[in-house]
């Protein structure tokens, strides 16, 4: 008997989108997707895990802080393509809006450096972000969203 083939499925992934006041805490991703880029921290959705504890946990692991979900903001598509441009990965991201409680940004697990940024600091042109990270930190401190 031979083996079915294997499915390429979707990975249920989180980010937590940490509000202390007028600033949103992002990292400086070690590892792929978006290697060497500013986001948000996150990662994988273990089995048997929420959502609001998955978030929690990667918080907690990549910078040492404690806060409190408050609600799932929206997802994202991830896309990551192999050398002839083919998917090779393809992550959703369920982010969720958590308020600050303790703790300093320290980098942590995977990632290289861990800061508090305000929106006027997420600039694409200056500071190498991962997708839509000006957008969700907008809609999380309640600025006016200017992409439209």
């Amino acid at each position: 008997m031979t083996d079915p083939p294997s499915v390429a499925m979707p990975i249920a992934a989180v980010i937590a989108v940490v509000v202390r006041q007028d600033r949103v805490l992002l990292v400086r991703r070690a590892n792929p997707p978006d290697a060497g880029l500013w986001g948000f921290p996150g990662g994988k959705i273990e089995l048997g895990e929420t959502v609001a504890a998955a978030a929690l946990r990667e918080l907690a692991e990549e910078t040492a802080v404690e806060a409190r979900t408050e609600a799932v903001m929206t997802t994202l598509d991830v896309f990551e393509k192999d050398g002839s441009g083919r998917i090779a990965r393809h992550f959703i991201l369920v982010a969720v809006l958590c308020r600050w409680l303790s703790g300093e940004a320290i980098a942590g697990d995977d990632a290289l450096e861990a800061a508090w940024f305000t929106l006027d600091a997420l600039d694409p042109s200056t500071l190498p972000m991962s997708a839509d990270v000006d957008v969700i930190a907008r809609r999380a401190l309640g600025a006016p969203d200017h992409t439209t």
